[in-house]
């Protein structure tokens, strides 16, 4: 049995609990490799890595391209705005053109739910789910956890809770399979309406009042309001979500007294976030999020091109 037994990384669904832990000790060794003066390591010379981003990123897609350079990769950026895609090509055939060109592993995101895996059914190397509609964004839920284990020395017995728009979160969706597997205790917190009712949650408690479902938390992790994936009805009657919803010191004070701070970003500042606590160095772990981001994608990268070097 190899260390990591998947050809592809579609979802946290399927992972065990060591598959994650392998994926967390792997990144481990990027983070100090990344804060060196020169980075740059060749494992991954003269393979070609394209990221094909059907949807805007600026987090995700610049970690992709800068773990791949730095591991030595040949790396293309598909750039859907000058592609066939707007002359109506299909998602399948954008894939099998991209397939003919040989690369040596895909890396997609896309606003449809299932688009990573209805592409990797037809491409002949390994694929990133970069983040699928309201389905998974993987690396986003294992750079989380890296981000807890390092700041917190462990994540089982960790109480998280996951705030905002938990319904139309792959975040929130990827980190609820992940953070249980590792012995976690997760809760959801926000408005009625941006709470799945399709049996998602899975046992995991919900909360509708703020300040009860970060109680004694020691992780908050916030999640952006995302108006693009709501129907117009729902966007329209979300209101003031900070005065309900934001994250404040008011608010914070109701979670341990050493509770972290996350957020995937893009931040809404003055919406799900006020600005002194997301920028706090102490207390917030965001931009440590970013970092640590690089490192886990470029452990994903090393790790699913190692049968093809």
């Amino acid at each position: 049995m190899t260390a990591f037994p998947h050809r592809h990384l579609l979802g946290i669904e399927g992972l065990s609990a060591d598959d994650i832990r392998f994926l967390l000790d792997e990144a481990e060794q990027w983070i100090a490799f990344n804060r060196g003066r020169r980075k740059q390591d060749d494992r991954l010379a003269g393979l070609t890595q394209v990221n094909a981003f059907f949807e805007n990123s600026t987090r995700t897609l610049f970690s992709f391209e800068i773990a791949g350079k730095r591991l030595g990769a040949q790396v293309a950026n598909f750039h859907v705005a000058a592609s066939s895609v707007k002359k109506g090509e299909s998602l399948i055939d954008t894939a099998l053109t991209l397939n003919a060109m040989r690369p040596d592993i895909l890396v997609i995101r896309h606003e449809q739910d299932g688009a990573a895996r209805d592409v990797a059914a037809v491409m002949d190397c390994p694929v990133i789910n970069a983040g699928d509609g309201r389905g998974e964004h993987p690396t986003q839920a294992l750079l989380d956890a890296l981000t807890m284990r390092r700041r917190k020395g462990r994540i089982e017995g960790l109480k998280v809770a996951i705030c905002g728009d938990i319904l139309n979160s792959r975040v929130a969706r990827s980190n609820l399979k992940l953070l249980p597997m590792l012995g976690a205790e997760v809760r959801v917190v926000g408005p009625e309406m941006l709470l799945p009712k399709d049996g998602r949650l899975d046992g995991i408690p919900a909360f509708t009042d703020f300040n009860e479902g970060i109680a004694g938390a020691d992780v908050v992790m916030m999640l952006r309001i995302q108006r693009e994936r709501m129907e117009e009805a729902v966007a329209g009657s979300l209101g003031d979500f900070h005065a309900l919803y934001g994250l404040t010191w008011e608010r914070l004070r109701h979670a341990a007294p050493d509770a972290l701070v996350m957020h995937p970003g893009p931040m809404n500042r003055g919406v799900e976030i006020e600005s002194s606590v997301a920028d706090d160095p102490e207390r917030s772990a965001i931009t440590e999020q970013v970092e640590n981001g690089v490192a886990l994608r470029m452990a994903c990268l090393d790790v699913l091109t190692r049968d093809r070097r």
